[in-house]
């Protein structure tokens, strides 16, 4: 298909050139040119135009044949559009060749100024002048561009003290991992501090015990000997027998609070346990939907 679109574009320019060929032979004629060398070449051009129109109708044959019209548009328009760019690009060339001229004709006024005596020194003057110039230029515009540098550098170290949402995610993570280990810390303290505490206690009432009995024992060969110590050594075991029993009934009123406190614990544990087996449940069915919404979207798109 390409070579027939070649064909006929070079046919196409056979039959320009044939054009001219005849409109220089009319031309000839009218100037006086012998007739039968005319004759001669018109019957020439004459066979080749049949033959270029042949070969253009069998190229137009087989390209209708191949249903390639289009292309070949498109082809001839991208033809017309190379030759459109070849008249920019040399439109575009002969500036180009003006400047490049103006600055070789400068060149050579440099020269000649560099080859003269006065005229060279001035030009050199004015040459170091210029570079003086464009040194300052070139020094305020560095310490322009690092003032500028240390102030971006400022506020990257300020950006980069912000912590992105990673980090404070990250930093989330931690603060909750050391709030739990201080949380276990605690509650470890207090329980040591509770048995501690409870230790002490029955330390204490162990030696009021161990008191109590060394005194009752030191007491009760005296008490037996008359009835007054009898009557007093009764009194005496009677009043221990009290305290006894109001710090009895004290640790037994400190037992049931704290029992209570426990079966309230015990009661807001099985209520989060039921809230939290009723959140997998919910998080489970959450999962089952969401899978077959996925299966279903599937289902839709194929």
């Amino acid at each position: 298909m390409s070579e027939a679109i070649k064909s006929q574009g070079t046919c196409s320019e056979r039959l320009i050139e044939e054009n001219k060929c005849l409109q220089s032979l009319q031309v000839d004629s009218d100037n006086g040119v012998s007739m039968d060398i005319l004759k001669e070449d018109v019957d020439e051009l004459n066979q080749k135009k049949v033959a270029v129109v042949k070969d253009l109708q069998f190229l137009q044959d087989r390209v209708s044949k191949a249903n390639a019209n289009h292309v070949v548009q498109n082809l001839m328009s991208c033809l017309k559009t190379l030759e459109d760019l070849g008249k920019q690009e040399s439109e575009l060339l002969s500036p180009c060749d003006a400047q490049r001229i103006k600055l070789q004709a400068e060149i050579f006024e440099l020269e000649g100024r560099l080859t003269g005596d006065h005229e060279g020194s001035n030009f050199l003057d004015s040459l170091d002048n210029f570079i003086s110039e464009s040194e300052e230029e070139l020094n305020s515009v560095k310490k322009a561009l690092a003032s500028r540098l240390r102030e971006t550098l400022a506020l990257k170290r300020l950006l980069d003290d912000v912590p992105t949402q990673t980090e404070l995610i990250q930093y989330e993570r931690r603060f909750s991992e050391l709030y739990i280990n201080i949380q276990d810390k605690h509650r470890q303290t207090r329980r040591y501090y509770a048995t501690y505490n409870a230790l002490l206690e029955i330390k204490d009432l162990m030696l009021k015990e161990t008191s109590l009995l060394n005194s009752i024992s030191s007491q009760f060969q005296d008490a037996i000997a008359n009835s007054m110590s009898q009557m007093k050594l009764i009194e005496s075991m009677e009043g221990i027998l009290k305290g006894i029993q109001q710090k009895l009934d004290k640790v037994l009123l400190s037992h049931q609070e704290e029992q209570q406190v426990c079966n309230a614990l015990k009661e807001k544990y099985a209520a989060a346990t039921a809230e939290q087996r009723r959140c997998y449940a919910l998080l489970k069915a959450f999962q089952e939907e969401c899978a077959k919404n996925e299966k279903l979207r599937t289902q839709n798109s194929t």
